[in-house]
């Protein structure tokens, strides 16, 4: 039998619009963050104009979450954010930083998409710091520590020269990038083919910096979401030390099949646990969010034991 590497919990989906005490059509790709004792879920709904906007829930436990009654995070009024995220504000990350959880979001405008900064350390106000990377770019997470005297990103910019590949990039402040370089690219015939994105901000363990990273495969009946997880060197992460053969989840349930988006798993948040586990958030077809657990040490040997080429 096939090992399962994730162990979905049995009261998925965890939240849905009919969890929403405002008019949303759906609930997903969520940051999740600890804070004050509980979970805070940053989730992304849209709206019936097509467009997005990041809500808040909270959670004893991690998987039982309630909404709070108002958005968390709608389009800026005030320039300069304003001309850019016209057109809405998606999939958040969180990594909590020197005493503060910076938040890296999607901004949808006429122009593009593009990854907007932004800071909390409350989770009830919050500071837009920058734009910190051009169109077309998705997909961004900042590790939780420097590494040597420099902050650590990595993303995912669209190109049809080397397309829909993760890159990496260092900054001294967290709004300035530079020295990118492209670590990691799709896999012709394998189930990460078509384009790789970061999920969820890199996970410090012993052997590596442990990354979760959604990879698409193109079908006939359209494409098929699935996560998968690499391991970064510690000390140069833009040395992978392996990237693992197989997924670790792939759509199995129905609201994972069906839905605004058939046949997607897609995360952008997971949280390490003290007993050496990890809470691992997705958003299933585009429409409700789910949860469940894996164990990390399972996941670092899957990267060395089963990988594949990064590039």
């Amino acid at each position: 039998m096939k090992k399962e590497f994730v162990k979905r919990y049995e009261g998925n989906p965890i939240l849905t619009k009919a969890n929403v005490p405002y008019k949303v059509e759906t609930v997903h790709n969520a940051a999740v963050a600890k804070y004050d004792g509980k979970y805070v879920m940053l989730f992304r709904s849209h709206l019936d104009t097509g467009r997005s906007i990041i809500g808040k829930a909270e959670s004893e436990d991690g998987f039982k979450f309630t909404v709070v009654d108002k958005p968390f995070m709608t389009p800026a009024k005030q320039e300069p954010f304003k001309e850019y995220e016209e057109f809405g504000v998606e999939d958040p990350r969180i990594t909590y930083l020197e005493g503060s959880y910076y938040i890296t979001y999607s901004a949808y405008s006429r122009h593009g998409v593009r990854i907007g900064l932004a800071k909390t350390k409350d989770f009830k106000t919050i500071e837009r710091i920058a734009f910190i990377t051009q169109a077309d770019y998705r997909n961004t997470v900042i590790f939780p520590e420097k590494i040597g005297s420099q902050y650590v990103k990595l993303d995912r910019p669209h190109s049809d020269i080397s397309p829909w590949s993760i890159w990496i990039a260092y900054s001294p402040d967290l709004i300035h990038w530079g020295q990118s370089k492209v670590v990691m690219k799709p896999v012709q015939y394998h189930w990460d083919e078509m384009k790789i994105g970061p999920g969820a901000p890199p996970i410090k363990t012993k052997k590596g910096w442990l990354s979760i990273y959604h990879g698409v495969f193109p079908t006939m009946d359209g494409s098929v979401y699935r996560l998968g997880v690499a391991l970064h060197d510690l000390n140069d992460p833009a040395k992978i030390l392996g990237v693992s053969d197989r997924w670790i989840l792939t759509p199995q349930d129905q609201w994972e099949l069906v839905g605004y988006v058939h046949n997607v798993v897609f995360s952008c948040a997971a949280v390490p646990e003290d007993d050496g586990t990890v809470k691992i958030y997705w958003g299933g077809a585009d429409t409700v969010m789910c949860a469940g657990t894996a164990v990390i040490d399972e996941l670092v040997e899957l990267c060395l034991t089963c990988s594949r080429p990064a590039m």
